[in-house]
């Protein structure tokens, strides 16, 4: 399949660009931060998103949704990357949206799937326990109890966990693993929101004998891996997006530098040492977007033998590709670029944090070599 996108997905990525630009620029995220947002998302922006059929990008049409796939997904999240906009939209219409589409009951897919398209509800993926990416060590037990399940333990870096509506827990049971929706103002479940270095938003949450109903579970008892790799698959090949986005976004900042900044008497983009810099990186911009779009397409044409091989080729990549870019463009807007009056310095802290989200670079390549027999 080749490596662009078609023409209706040429036409979302224009409107969501087009959406962002015009309604929330970096200007929204240095006011939501700035003053200190007692949320640090707007609510009415994610309803804006719903509107615009953004939020519900992957959701059935039967749902209120677009009913589109996972490209479209992935183009969504590139624009959010460009202008580092706080949204819900990794957490719930990505992560929390395809668990649901793939393993809820009709209760569960009626009650939340048409919430999220409208850009009515938040729900968040509740799966790392610790500081690093690490699905494969959950400890949060679930026991039997009554006619449903009691549980125990704590997450990390729950996206927007302390604005979720509902939060989607990962847990042990006896034979596995199974994922649970809860409401988070159940007894025994606190929330604290961390803000992290790029005025983005998740939380941890801590879990003493919270008490769910069975009707809680999503798919089946102890049947959750398949739909917590499916959706984190999807999750990191998002992260990808985003992170091109970033890293080309920063990278169009410092071209618009290097032509109007001047030493010597000449724009300082004449100097061919930076020339050849420049050069080095839209190339390398566009080997990541290029895996991260293959990632993408296979994701949806439900290749499951290569896809999670893709996936994680597409999210090194693109780490290693941004970061490269926000590193450049702070060196060569110089001293300034440290400043917080420059915008390259947000996109190397959003930058950071999506490395960390959903595995970084040696999660990902370590991924690639298990696969290769290594």
């Amino acid at each position: 399949m080749p490596l662009i996108l078609t023409e209706e997905q040429t036409m979302l990525k224009e409107a969501a660009d087009g959406f962002l630009n015009e309604n929330a620029p970096l200007a929204h995220l240095r006011k939501l931060r700035d003053s200190r947002d007692a949320d640090g998302v707007s609510r009415d922006l994610w309803r804006a998103f719903g509107e615009m059929g953004l939020a519900g990008v992957i959701i059935p049409e039967a749902h209120g949704g677009a009913g589109l796939g996972a490209v479209e997904a992935g183009v969504v999240a590139e624009s959010l990357g460009r202008t580092l906009t706080p949204s819900p939209f990794m957490g719930s219409a990505v992560l929390s949206a395809r668990v649901l589409v793939d393993g809820g009951s009709e209760a569960q897919q009626a009650a939340w799937l048409p919430k999220i398209a409208a850009g009515e509800a938040i729900v968040s993926l509740a799966v790392d326990e610790g500081a690093k990416h690490a699905p494969g060590k959950i400890t949060t037990t679930a026991e039997r109890s009554g006619n449903g399940f009691r549980l125990n333990g704590s997450k990390a870096m729950v996206l927007d966990g302390h604005v979720a509506d509902a939060v989607i827990v990962a847990a042990l049971t006896e034979g596995g693993l199974t994922l649970f929706l809860v409401d988070p103002k159940t007894a025994g479940m606190e929330v604290e929101r961390t803000i992290m270095v790029d005025a983005h938003n998740a939380a941890r949450i801590t879990l003493n004998d919270v008490q769910v109903d069975a009707d809680a579970v999503i798919g089946t008892v102890d049947g959750g891996e398949t739909l917590l790799e499916g959706a984190l698959n999807l999750g990191r090949a998002c992260a990808a997006a985003s992170l091109t986005g970033a890293g080309d976004q920063a990278f169009q900042l410092t071209m618009e530098y290097l032509k109007t900044r001047k030493q010597f008497g000449r724009a300082i983009g004449e100097f061919q040492a930076l020339q050849h810099r420049a050069a080095h990186l839209f190339s390398e911009i566009e080997i990541a977007r290029a895996a991260t779009l293959g990632a993408l397409q296979k994701l949806d044409a439900g290749d499951d033998d290569a896809a999670p091989l893709a996936v994680a080729v597409a999210k090194a990549k693109a780490g290693r590709v941004a970061e490269l870019a926000v590193q450049e463009a702070v060196q060569m807007h110089g001293g300034v670029g440290m400043t917080d009056e420059y915008d390259v310095g947000l996109f190397m802290k959003r930058v950071r944090v999506l490395n960390e989200l959903l595995g970084d670079v040696g999660f990902h390549q370590d991924a690639v070599a298990k696969s290769q027999g290594f």
